[in-house]
């Protein structure tokens, strides 16, 4: 067996390793051996999408070599390495990029639990992508659950611990009907692997028995995990929870968090439950009306802010929204464009938090779009990078968000059903988008007199400027070179199935 196969393995088993050597090391200790971590599981993430490429399939990775049922297994494909490489060069960057920030929003004597947390929380990102067992997957979504709270809650103000105990209770509800659904769904196929459970569904459904409890299993499992990623109406939790979070705690929140019980979900519609058969069961529709709500309240809330930072949070529901819609199609090209806007958002996503502290910096820290006026003449990096941010979120040409507008408007002419109110729908959001992002780029460009705000200059934190920079590369890479990743999402789906 060639080596790189163990290196799914090995990512998830550093994070959980890291997370224990963290907690008993000093804040910058701590702080270098996350560094690391990240860029060692960058590396193995980019061999293992390399080669299972070159492979043309996926490979299966049995824990202790003990086979179902007794063992667990890890399967990865092109889409999971994908998927994977992406969430940690998310990481690396928005954590580099709110570096500069921690010492201030964290207690010293805290540091180091920070950095325990996010190697808790990629270690469970990481169990999610590559799992293939859906008790594992829900024990990784407790820890990734717990590891969120505390990222919230860290910062300790009044605010930000009414965040965290909003969102313990609304993801502890999701959690329990994840958990209600799988035991259904176990007692009904004896099954805990994904793969055997997919071949039990199956045959569930050709004898037509106990189509009911597996209805309601399917149900449960997908509100549940609607409500841990914040779809419309389950989003209250969500403005606090990264308005008022650490900028590093904000821009992962937003970017990977939802992300990761979104490609959970994936996971069950193909590997658990089938494409087809998810289908039929028109849950779909119901994730496309609630999709479509999300995209224009979303945006609405968001013009009603008056706190860039709350409005970047309210701008994720709708963007939540899109992905969502993307599935309600029922296509397989609503899918691929819900899979790329999740990578497409979380690129923008953090750029817009780690750029929105930089405006923030320079205007006596208030987050206040009055205060805010001229910010990006006096942080110009931090000034274009949100520019970039917006105008991606826009769906202006040459950035990713234009990618993922495309795409789902392609998947939308292709059902003749839905495709007018998702047509439609797209550009009342896209011109609910342009409102509030344009509104803030003009302000943070509108000239002022003299000021006593600070002037901050790529000397003054050459390492913030250097994210803000690999953001916007990232942006434009994924804007202008769509085709190989759409390519892969596309080759990935097809192993899923």
């Amino acid at each position: 067996m060639e080596f790189v196969r163990n290196f799914p393995c090995i990512s998830i088993m550093l994070c959980l390793f890291a997370g224990i050597i963290s907690s008993g090391l000093r804040g910058k200790t701590a702080m270098w051996i996350n560094a690391a971590l990240l860029s060692v599981d960058t590396v193995l993430s980019a061999f293992t999408l390399v080669y299972t490429l070159e492979l043309g399939t996926s490979f299966v990775y049995v824990m202790g070599r003990f086979p179902a049922p007794w063992g667990n297994e890890i399967r990865a494909g092109v889409l999971e390495s994908l998927m994977a490489l992406f969430f940690c060069i998310i990481m690396l960057l928005s954590l580099f990029g709110g570096r500069h920030k921690l010492v201030e929003e964290v207690e010293e004597g805290k540091i180091y639990l920070y950095y325990v947390l996010t190697d808790l929380l990629l270690s469970s990102l990481l169990a999610l992508v590559y799992t293939n067992d859906m008790f594992t997957a829900y024990v990784f979504v407790e820890i990734n659950t717990i590891s969120a709270c505390g990222l919230i809650m860290i910062r300790q103000n009044g605010r930000t611990i009414e965040a965290a105990v909003r969102y313990m209770i609304m993801s502890l509800l999701g959690s329990g009907l994840l958990l209600l659904g799988l035991c259904m769904l176990y007692d009904l196929t004896g099954h805990l692997l994904m793969s055997n459970m997919k071949e039990s569904v199956a045959q569930i459904v050709a004898n037509g028995q106990y189509t009911l409890p597996l209805i309601v299993s399917i149900v449960l499992m997908s509100v549940g995990l609607c409500i841990k990623s914040a779809l419309f109406p389950f989003h209250a939790w969500l403005p606090d929870a990264y308005g008022y979070s650490t900028v590093s705690s904000a821009a992962i929140l937003s970017s990977l968090v939802s992300k990761g019980y979104i490609f959970l979900l994936i996971k069950i519609i193909y590997r658990v439950i089938g494409f087809d058969i998810y289908h039929d069961t028109r849950i779909i529709d119901i994730l496309f009306l609630f999709g479509l709500m999300g995209m224009i309240f979303g945006s609405i809330s968001a013009i009603k802010e008056n706190d860039i930072r709350r409005m970047i949070a309210f701008s994720s529901v709708a963007q939540i929204g899109y992905i969502y819609m993307g599935f309600g199609m029922g296509t397989q090209a609503g899918m691929v464009a819900s899979i790329f806007h999740i990578l497409s958002h979380a690129a923008t996503k953090s750029l817009l938090f780690i750029a929105a502290i930089g405006l923030t910096d320079v205007s006596g820290g208030s987050r206040k779009f009055i205060e805010l006026t001229g910010s990006g003449y006096r942080s110009r990096w931090a000034g274009v990078a949100f520019t970039v941010g917006s105008l991606s979120m826009v769906g202006v040409p040459l950035f990713s968000g234009f990618i993922s507008k495309l795409l789902f408007s392609q998947a939308a002419v292709q059902n003749h059903t839905k495709m007018l109110p998702a047509l439609i729908v797209l550009g009342i959001s896209t011109i609910l988008n342009a409102i509030y992002f344009m509104k803030t780029v003009i302000r943070i460009y509108t000239p002022v007199g003299e000021t006593a705000y600070p002037v901050m200059t790529f000397r003054d934190k050459p390492v913030y400027a250097a994210v803000l920079a690999a953001f916007i590369v990232l942006n434009i890479i994924l804007g202008i070179s769509s085709q190989p990743v759409v390519d892969m999402i596309q080759q990935g789906l097809a192993m899923f199935s």
